[in-house]
């Protein structure tokens, strides 16, 4: 990642300039976390968008006001991008915050607070497909070149936050002990309901049926399409171009069987064994000891 233009870069992470400034990583830093603040942690491309639409109202009984009217951005803004010191002190308690950095680099009063963590991981093949498309369609990011050019991006970390690897190596972080639940893209699409209940176990809430109901309903990938406040259909044309590429694609498991060659699965093989030392299955239904 060479375009000083577009990225700036943060402890060896490239970030894309157009929501990240030195001033924004400053307040990142210096952040207080609250202790009865969650995150949504992931890799981009990963699930961000869909914690952002149904962690906001596991957090306030069920109401969906806040993801049919505030942008995703807003809502649940990310913790190191510029939006953050804008709305995070007017958000009420608690607060769905999400961020890219990897474990190390999370403020110190995150490493000295009882904030909880929901990990989201994702076949890092599908990751792949996913950020090559998006790539096709910001313009904010550096061309992508074919894909498998961009595929050895990838696979060496030159692309936007590094290496997936070295990601959710962090987060397996065994400091964290039961502030951090782990679930995954996977296990979100084969049963939203059984994940939404983990999570309300995870954060001590209960939510009535019926209000489950409706959070299960609103957050499927299919009505998230249609939702104004989370497509990106807001953003200017000149900045994402659905034309090329709708930000919210596919919501599938598995699409990288359509974009691998044999030679590049083959490459690919070591990413699930070096970053999770086999203890998850992305074919299917994944399970992660907690």
């Amino acid at each position: 990642m060479a375009d000083s233009d577009l990225y700036l870069v943060y402890h060896g992470l490239p970030l894309p300039k157009i929501a990240h400034s030195e001033e924004s990583l400053k307040y990142f830093q210096n952040f207080q976390v609250k202790d009865d603040d969650v995150f949504a942690v992931t890799f981009p491309k990963s699930g961000t968008t869909w914690m952002q639409e149904i962690l906001p109202p596991l957090l306030n009984g069920g109401d969906l006001t806040s993801v049919e009217t505030i942008p995703n951005w807003d809502r649940a803004p990310w913790l190191e991008e510029t939006r953050a010191s804008v709305v995070l002190d007017k958000l009420p308690s608690p607060r769905a915050i999400v961020s890219h950095m990897q474990y190390n680099l999370m403020p110190s009063s995150f490493f000295k607070s009882k904030a909880k963590v929901i990990y989201v991981a994702r076949n890092p093949k599908d990751v792949l497909v996913s950020l090559y498309h998006f790539h096709k369609m910001a313009k904010f990011l550096e061309d992508p070149g074919t894909f498998e050019e961009f595929s050895d991006k990838f696979l060496s970390g030159k692309v936007m936050f590094g290496k997936w690897t070295d990601h959710v190596k962090s987060w397996r972080n065994p400091e964290l002990g039961d502030r951090i639940l782990y679930i995954t893209y996977e296990e979100m699409l084969q049963d939203l309901r059984e994940v939404l209940g983990r999570i309300l176990k995870f954060l001590g809430r209960e939510l009535s049926a019926e209000a489950l109901d409706r959070v299960v309903n609103h957050g499927t990938f299919k009505n998230m399409k249609t939702n104004k406040m989370s497509n990106y259909s807001l953003v200017p044309e000149d900045i994402m171009d659905s034309k090329k590429s709708p930000f919210l694609r596919k919501g599938i498991a598995g699409d990288w069987k359509n974009h691998f060659s044999p030679e590049l699965d083959a490459k690919c093989v070591f990413l699930k064994r070096t970053a999770l030392y086999s203890e998850i299955l992305f074919e299917n239904i994944m399970f992660i000891p907690h």
